[in-house]
């Protein structure tokens, strides 16, 4: 009613809806205080109507009768991140917070008690983060100050020191990283934030890169690790394999297709092999590398390590 009229008066509520003077005003309670709608009542024309926002435009859409995928998994994601960051910097502010994301997942057609108990999201494989080194991080690359960090290189087993320019913040597969500049190798790195064992930020302004050079050095290859030469992995699924993997986005630039055997190609862009070699090993004898030649030996090389763990 409130969409396809000016404005509506009380009675027009009441006769239209069947509903009573205590219900109406119980109703429009709830839409004002926990959907967040601008009503409001103009003396003048002697009725409710939409604030006017500054654009001279009338606000705002009900929530539908049920949220797409990615709305409900942003929904509980954004839940589920509140619920686990404890009593950090936040903390007086969650709250708050919690119950408004309640009452949206609750503004549809189902209870938010009842999405809750029915959709859950279950995080793969995250690590514990030391809320200290994530404070200094954050307020570090929100003020634009250097940072010297002691981090822990996880293939080597050593800790390095390092003075970094942090640029972002960057929450991937359950985990948090921050993209930098890095001093000593004078190029852009990104550093998980859990293996930074001590940070302390300098008085120093950090080196600003713009967040289009930013995006090209950090997304023109596949998964978290940046570096300058791109090459491109051309992997073969089996028929089988590929009801699933040809439904999967592993890059943007991804090139794919079925061959004339039912196999699937699938081409994507690479500057370091690290994590591509431990997505193409978790699909097992299901997929083959085709090209380049250095990534089919250093899988070749990863499985015959795996092997021969197996052989007496």
């Amino acid at each position: 009613m409130l969409h396809s009229r000016r404005v509506v008066p009380v009675s027009s509520f009441l006769n239209e809806l069947e509903i009573s003077l205590a219900t109406f005003k119980r109703d429009l309670e709830y839409l004002r205080d926990r959907m967040n709608m601008p009503i409001e009542w103009d003396r003048n024309a002697g009725g409710y109507r939409y604030a006017i926002d500054h654009s001279g435009a009338r606000s705002s859409a009900l929530p539908g009768l049920w949220f797409n995928s990615s709305e409900i998994h942003a929904l509980l994601t954004m839940q589920h991140l509140l619920a686990s960051l404890g009593n950090g910097l936040l903390g007086n502010h969650i709250a708050p917070l919690q119950t408004r994301l309640k009452a949206l997942l609750g503004s549809a057609e189902y209870r938010a008690e009842e999405i809750e108990t029915r959709i859950k999201l279950a995080p793969a494989n995250r690590r514990i983060l030391p809320l200290h080194s994530f404070e200094t991080v954050a307020t570090a690359t929100l003020q634009r100050k250097q940072l010297q960090i002691t981090h822990l290189n996880r293939q080597t087993g050593q800790e390095y020191t390092r003075t970094i320019s942090p640029q972002q913040l960057l929450y991937y597969r359950d985990n948090w990283y921050v993209d930098a500049w890095c001093h000593l190798r004078e190029d852009v790195r990104s550093f998980s934030i859990d293996a930074i064992r001590c940070a302390r930020m300098m008085e120093v302004s950090a080196i600003e890169l713009s967040q289009q050079d930013l995006k090209e050095h950090l997304e023109k290859g596949y998964g978290i690790f940046s570096g300058s030469g791109i090459n491109w992995a051309r992997l073969r699924f089996t028929p089988e394999r590929a009801r699933w993997v040809s439904t999967e986005q592993w890059h943007p630039e991804q090139r794919s297709g079925f061959e004339k055997d039912g196999n699937y190609f699938l081409e994507i862009p690479y500057s370091d092999p690290r994590e591509l070699l431990m997505d193409i090993l978790r699909h097992g004898p299901e997929v083959k590398v085709i090209a380049p030649a250095t990534l089919r030996e250093a899988v070749q090389k990863m499985l015959e390590s795996a092997l021969a763990q197996y052989i007496t």
